[in-house]
């Protein structure tokens, strides 16, 4: 049997108990239907389960308990979190694409490539082992490379581009530094001390995209979109912070709490019509003064 196999079936019971606690039999019975549609068969004993939940766990970071009362399985609270579903997420692809061998008339894929994703494994064992790097960045403001020695923290994705969270040493902040541009990457034996109270969430919690602000606060931010992009708002939020006020046949109206950087500003500008800025009124003339620039440039 394939690897592929296996990692299928840890996938399938994760997905039964994501939508409810079920049996033994009610996830056998699952697995040899989910099976048939994909051209094999699954058939798994009570000791091959339990070997299987004990992958998953390792694998996923899934924790599966049986509840003996109700006789049924679930998983644990804990264990629902953002990495498991993106790794979740990544089988399915893979999977998916795996079922038949010519994909062109199926499957499209955009021809470009986010670059420096060859660093990642490298950084991310950085980041876990607190090991210094070194390397040479190259920025785009002055088109000038560099060269940094820095403590890194983790990774962070933005619209397909992976960033670099570190503590550049020549001054001791916390920047964001695009993997694109990291060349020549060394890491060095020497070991950093995290700061205790680091959270990468918590650092990015109210902002949207790669800049977080050294100065400035959070504000209270109210959009308004027309209905029918508003169906995509919805389906897709903008932010983790983003609620609904307003779901009508003419507007949906969202609320976010975040930082205005060039990041957040550069989004709004690509809904064009079908979004206004409520508020703040600071945000608000900042579209609007960048709106009239762009009737300028095409007259």
């Amino acid at each position: 049997m394939s690897k592929r196999v296996f990692y299928l079936r840890y996938s399938l019971i994760i997905k039964r108990l994501q939508k409810a606690s079920a049996t033994f039999v009610e996830i056998s019975e699952f697995l040899r239907r989910e099976a048939e549609l994909q051209d094999f068969s699954i058939e798994i004993t009570k000791r091959t389960f339990q070997r299987d939940l004990d992958e998953i766990r390792s694998l996923f970071n899934v924790d599966i308990q049986y509840d003996f009362s109700r006789k049924v399985y679930s998983i644990s609270e804990d264990s629902q979190n953002d990495t498991s579903h993106r790794m979740l997420e990544a089988f399915d692809m893979f999977n998916a694409l795996n079922i038949t061998d010519d994909l062109s008339n199926y499957v499209h894929f955009e021809n470009r490539k986010p670059k420096g994703t060859e660093h990642f494994y490298g950084l991310l064992h950085a980041a876990k082992n607190k090991l210094v790097i070194r390397y040479n960045y190259l920025k785009y403001e002055d088109d000038k490379i560099t060269q940094r020695i820095a403590e890194p923290y983790g990774l962070k994705e933005f619209k397909g581009r992976w960033y670099l969270i570190a503590k550049d040493q020549k001054d001791n902040t916390i920047k964001t530094f695009g993997l694109d541009r990291v060349q020549d990457l060394e890491i060095t034996k020497k070991r950093f001390e995290a700061p205790k109270n680091f959270n990468a969430t918590s650092l990015f919690k109210n902002c949207f995209g790669i800049i977080n602000p050294t100065d400035g606060k959070v504000e209270n931010i109210i959009l308004s979109f027309d209905s029918f992009q508003g169906k995509y708002i919805k389906s897709f939020p903008l932010h983790e912070t983003q609620q609904v006020l307003v779901d009508n046949e003419k507007e949906v109206r969202v609320g976010l709490f975040l930082y205005v950087t060039q990041d957040l500003v550069m989004e709004l500008l690509s809904f064009g019509e079908t979004l206004e800025v409520k508020m703040p009124v600071g945000l608000r003339e900042i579209i609007r003064e960048t709106a009239k620039e762009i009737v300028v440039q095409y007259n």
